[in-house]
């Protein structure tokens, strides 16, 4: 009984020699794409942000409480 308790040693065989594998990462045609296109909405929304910096600070920006009704009820149901 005392031995099922006991931690079992485990030896793996390694094949190969060490230091042999080498991680590698290749990035598909379509995700280079998709990341170019991602840097131009990057700028894009840079831009809108800047504008509602500024409609903020002059206090002309609008919160249309209808849409942040619609968008939060999902949520509360």
């Amino acid at each position: 009984m005392y031995k099922s308790y006991s931690p079992t040693t485990d030896t793996r065989v390694r094949t190969g020699s060490s230091g042999s594998r080498r991680d590698q990462l290749q990035i598909s045609e379509e995700a280079k794409e998709l990341l170019g296109a991602q840097g131009k909405s990057d700028a894009e929304r840079a831009d809108k942000i800047e504008s509602l910096k500024s409609q903020v600070k002059s206090g002309t920006y609008f919160v249309d409480a209808g849409k942040i009704a619609e968008k939060l009820l999902p949520y509360l149901k």
